[in-house]
């Protein structure tokens, strides 16, 4: 029986919604479903997130030429390393930028770092710990009415990990991190696979429990110590937001599925076959943003400290683990060995540009790349250094962005080196003051067409990546 649930009382809509709101959007549906003229362009944030920092020869290091992360020169007139080849024909697609990071963080130990990459919080390395809310939140809130899914969060090692050992770049509105997943095939299965067909009647029948809750809970905080309250207050956050995603279920349990072709994708990958894995992860965000299901997503492509199975990614280019080729660059080869590793990442992030760039915008004009925008980093650049994050902004043309460019805020002579033993860049005397990442983070969001003057501890604007 097809059941009408738009009729339905929202307050009957609390059990079972999970299994609604796996179902995605036609994209043949977005005009009727949103409301939007089919002639506006979406716009699309991605943020992805590598560990471990960056190859960071000194200058008089032989290898500064050839395997230096950051390209020679700045502005318009610079060259690539060889870290950049694989991005190199992309080159007026994308902007690179130094001297950016985030300034409560700057003298914390890069293992803890992940955790703030999109938030600018105070994470520390130690005591308490409190996150706020991330930047793909934010534009989420704004935009993710709009499609089935909010957003969309990935990682290599799945779940939320611990806290200064995050296993996912988002974080809600009171900063609590947001699960990732780590399985193409649930990823895809969740985006694109009807698992129940009486998800309509199942909602249907669900009884209300959230006004007795709610009831409970107000006669319940009166008697609860302050820190109990917090937390009352954080799980009733939740159940608010389960309530959100009960009308979206009612706005999607009947709309028809989109039909993808998946022949070409291994679905069971792990990170054991690391190049097949990332392109695979890739390549659902890309059919993600292809059939408008979210205009927002992070993958965290590794966990920093070597921990989880995103370690084994360096593997595709013949090398154990990941996180080891950042401890080995005093030993003979060690920065080529960490620049090829690099390499890989980059060109696997080049490939789903390109993809992106070639494919016309199926919802408005221009090119998928020129309607979203994608931000590309870490936040090390040498050894444990969290500060001069290696940045990469494409995309996003018809926001007004424009690229081909080096923003280079980081001076003539950047921190690096390998590790001597001794203490370590993070420990060391502070040589140049870097600009705060929020600054580009309020940029973006202006760009994406939200009214934000701030994020998090931001001073200002980048107004050079504006066209």
């Amino acid at each position: 029986m097809n059941m009408d649930i738009n009729s339905l009382d929202r307050r009957r809509f609390l059990r079972g919604t999970g299994v609604a709101l796996s179902l995605p959007m036609f994209e043949s549906f977005l005009t009727h479903a949103t409301g939007a003229d089919e002639n506006a362009n979406p716009r699309r944030l991605a943020c992805f997130y590598f560990p471990d920092g960056v190859p960071m020869p000194l200058r008089e290091d032989p290898a500064y030429k050839d395997w230096l992360w950051f390209p020679h020169g700045s502005g318009t007139e610079f060259e690539f390393s060889k870290v950049f080849e694989p991005l190199a024909p992309l080159k007026d697609e994308f902007t690179v930028l130094s001297g950016y990071s985030h300034p409560r963080v700057r003298r914390v130990h890069g293992h803890s770092n992940a955790d703030q990459f999109l938030t600018a919080a105070a994470t520390g390395q130690d005591g308490q710990y409190a996150n706020s809310i991330s930047l793909d939140q934010v534009y989420a809130e704004y935009v993710g009415n709009e499609t089935r899914f909010a957003s969309l969060a990935m990682s290599t090692d799945g779940g939320t990990g611990t806290p200064r050992g995050a296993h996912t770049l988002s974080f809600s509105r009171n900063g609590r991190a947001i699960p990732a997943e780590h399985r193409p095939k649930r990823i895809f299965d969740m985006l694109f696979v009807k698992s129940d067909d009486d998800a309509a009647r199942r909602l249907a029948l669900s009884k209300s429990a959230l006004d007795d809750l709610l009831l409970d809970a107000r006669s319940l905080r009166r008697r609860l110590s302050i820190r109990d309250q917090k937390r009352l207050d954080e799980y009733l956050e939740s159940v608010r937001e389960t309530e959100i995603k009960v009308e979206k279920a009612k706005k999607w349990v009947n709309t028809p599925l989109p039909q993808i072709a998946s022949d070409h994708l291994n679905l069971d990958l792990t990170p054991s076959q690391p190049r097949e894995y990332l392109q695979t992860m890739f390549e659902l965000i890309y059919l993600a943003f292809k059939t408008d299901s979210t205009r927002v997503a992070t993958y965290q492509i590794g966990r920093e400290n070597g921990v989880g199975q995103s370690d084994l990614l360096a593997r595709a280019v013949g090398y154990n683990l990941s996180h080891q080729l950042s401890h080995e660059t005093k030993n003979p080869g060690g920065w080529e060995r960490f620049g090829i590793y690099c390499k890989f990442l980059n060109e696997e992030f080049g490939r789903f540009v390109s993809k992106l760039k070639e494919t016309s915008e199926p919802a408005g004009t221009g090119t998928m790349l020129d309607n979203s925008l994608l931000l590309f980093g870490s936040a090390s650049s040498a050894f444990h250094l969290s500060r001069n994050y290696p940045l990469i902004l494409a995309g996003g043309k018809n926001m007004g962005l424009k690229h081909g460019q080096y923003i280079n805020k980081a001076g003539a002579n950047p921190q690096g080196g390998p590790w001597d033993g001794g203490p370590e860049p993070y420990q060391q005397e502070i040589r140049h003051e870097d600009q705060p990442l929020s600054n580009l983070f309020v940029t973006m969001l202006q760009q994406l067409g939200m009214k934000a003057d701030r994020f998090a501890d931001s001073t200002g604007k980048v107004d050079a990546i504006l066209a």
